[in-house]
C-alpha cells in the first residue's frame, strides 16, 4: 500500500516534535549528597545527564550562587536543604528554587570565607554524572602546629607544671614546633653539615614527637569495597584507625612521645596525592594506609601488607590490587583541572630506593604481628605501584586487614574484639620497627 505524502509529512513532524522534546527535557537529578568535614565540605548533585552551571561568588556576607541549567526543580534536589547539619564547618544555609525556565538556582550561605571549586565528573562505577561543589578553607590550619598543640594540651593535663603561667616569657608551643622542624629533621644544605650541640640533641630527644600518619582508605563519595552484608570498607578502616590512634597517642619510644595523624578522621574523600601531601606536611615518620578490600572471589581471605615497587608488582594479585586502589580518585572525585593536582603529582615520582628499603622493614614488622592475630593471605611482603605509598621521604605501607568480600572475614571486621586485636598488632609492629630503626638516626631528603 502506498502512503500518501500528507501522512509522511505528519509522521515526520511527529518525529521532529518528539526529538525536540527529548532534547529539551535535559537531565534529571537522581540524588544529592553532603559531606561536611573540617578539611573541606563537599556538595554532590548526581544526574542522569551532564549538567552545566554558572557560579557567582558574593564575599559579604559570604555565599555562593550556582545556576544549574537544563533542569527543573524536583524533590531529590529539595532534599539537599534537609541534609545540612548545624555543625557543618562551612555551610550555614542552603536555598534552592526555580530561577528561570530550565534553570535552578542553588544559593549556599557560608559561615566563613571559603574557596569554592565547582566541577563535573563523568560516570564511573555506580555513579552517573556528578556536579561537585567543594568549599575549602581560605586560611587552612597548619596540621603540624595543630598536632603539637594537641599533644601539649594532653601533656599539660597530665602535668600542670608544663603549662605556661602568667609572667613566663617562653612560648612552649613555639619552641616545640621549632625543635620539630629543625633539630631532629634537619635537611641537607650547601657545605659540610654541622653536628648539633649536645644540649640541642638532648632537647630533640626529649621533645621530638614521633608522628605516625594513619591513612584510612576511601571515604565520602568513595565507599571502597562492600561486603555481603553491606559493610562498607570506608567505615571499617576508619574505626580501626581511631583505635590505633588511641594506642599511638598513649605510647612513647625511648622517651619520645608518639602522635598519630589521620589523613581523614571522618567520612569524607581525600585524593591519593593529598594523603601523601598531608603526611609530608606534618613530617610524619611513618605512613600506614589501612584497607579492607574485596577480590573477584569471596573465597579470598587473610591479611596482607604492601610496600611500593618501582618495577613490576610481586604478583598478579598485587598488581590487580594496586590498579584498583589507584582508581580511587576517579570514584571519589578529583578536580583534575586544579593546578595543585599536577604539582602534587610530580612528588609521586620521587620515591627513592632508601624509602622502599625502609618501607619493606616496616611492612615486615607489621606482617609478623598481624599474623599472630589472624590469617595471612601471603606470608611475605608484597610490592606494587600504589600511588598512596609514593612519599619520597617517609617509609610507607598499605595494610589489607582482611577481605571484606569474604563473609567470615566481614563478620570479623565488624567485631570490636577483632578490631582491637588488629590495632594492638599494628601498634606492636610500629614499636618493633622503631626498636630496630630509631627515628633520629634516619636522614631525610627535601
Amino acid at each position: 500500500m502506498t502512503l500518501r505524502r500528507r501522512d509522511l509529512l505528519q509522521g515526520g513532524t511527529l518525529a521532529l516534535l518528539l526529538g525536540t522534546a527529548q532534547i529539551a527535557r535535559g537531565a534529571t537529578i537522581m540524588a544529592v549528597r553532603l559531606w561536611p568535614a573540617e578539611d573541606y565540605t563537599r556538595v554532590t548533585i548526581e544526574s542522569d545527564g551532564q549538567l552545566t552551571s554558572r557560579q557567582i561568588v558574593v564575599p559579604n556576607p559570604p555565599r555562593l550562587a550556582v545556576d544549574i541549567e537544563g533542569i527543573d526543580l524536583n524533590p531529590a534536589l529539595r532534599e539537599l536543604v534537609a541534609k545540612l547539619q548545624a555543625d557543618d564547618p562551612y555551610i550555614a544555609g542552603i536555598r534552592v528554587g526555580q530561577f528561570a525556565p530550565g534553570v535552578v538556582r542553588l544559593v549556599i550561605d557560608l559561615k566563613q570565607q571559603a574557596l569554592p571549586q565547582v566541577f563535573t565528573l563523568p560516570p564511573v562505577a555506580a555513579y552517573q554524572h556528578r556536579l561537585v561543589i567543594d568549599f575549602h578553607p581560605a586560611h587552612p590550619v597548619d596540621p603540624l602546629e595543630a598536632l603539637i598543640a594537641e599533644r601539649m594540651k594532653d601533656a599539660a593535663a597530665a602535668s600542670p607544671s608544663l603549662s605556661s603561667g602568667p609572667g613566663q616569657a617562653t612560648d612552649p608551643l613555639g619552641e616545640l614546633i621549632a625543635r620539630q622542624q629543625t633539630a631532629p629533621l634537619a635537611r641537607p644544605g650547601p657545605g659540610p653539615a654541622k653536628p648539633p650541640s649536645p644540649a640541642l640533641a638532648d632537647a630533640a630527644r626529649t621533645d621530638r614527637l614521633i608522628i605516625i600518619a594513619l591513612d584510612p582508605g576511601h571515604g565520602g563519595e568513595d565507599p571502597g569495597a562492600t561486603g555481603p552484608r553491606g559493610t562498607r570498607e570506608k567505615d571499617i578502616v576508619l574505626q580501626v584507625a581511631h583505635r590505633l590512634r588511641e594506642r599511638i597517642n598513649a605510647t612513647s619510644v625511648n622517651g619520645n612521645p608518639m602522635r598519630a595523624f589521620l589523613t581523614r578522621d571522618a567520612d569524607f574523600f581525600v585524593p591519593l596525592q593529598v594523603r601523601v601531601q598531608k603526611a609530608r606536611r606534618v613530617q610524619a615518620d611513618l605512613f600506614v594506609s589501612i584497607h579492607a578490600d574485596a577480590f573477584i572471589t569471596p573465597a579470598a581471605r587473610g591479611a596482607s601488607v604492601f610496600a611500593l615497587s618501582h618495577g613490576g608488582a610481586s604478583s598478579a594479585a598485587a598488581r590487580w590490587m594496586a590498579d584498583k586502589e589507584n582508581k580511587a580518585d576517579q570514584i571519589g572525585g578529583v578536580n583534575f583541572r586544579s593546578k595543585d593536582v599536577h604539582v602534587a603529582q610530580a612528588l609521586l615520582d620521587m620515591s627513592t630506593a632508601a624509602q622502599i628499603k625502609d618501607s619493606m622493614k616496616l611492612a615486615g614488622a607489621l606482617l609478623g604481628e598481624i599474623g599472630l592475630v589472624g590469617q595471612l593471605h601471603k606470608r611475605s611482603v608484597e610490592q606494587a605501584g600504589f600511588a598512596v605509598l609514593k612519599a619520597p621521604d617517609i617509609p610507607s605501607v598499605l595494610v589489607e586487614t582482611a577481605f571484606i568480600s569474604n563473609p567470615e572475614e566481614e563478620a570479623k571486621l565488624r567485631s570490636d574484639a577483632y578490631q582491637d586485636s588488629l590495632a594492638d598488632a599494628l601498634m606492636r609492629g610500629i614499636v618493633r620497627y622503631f626498636a630496630a630503626n630509631p627515628p633520629l638516626a634516619r636522614n631525610r631528603s627535601v
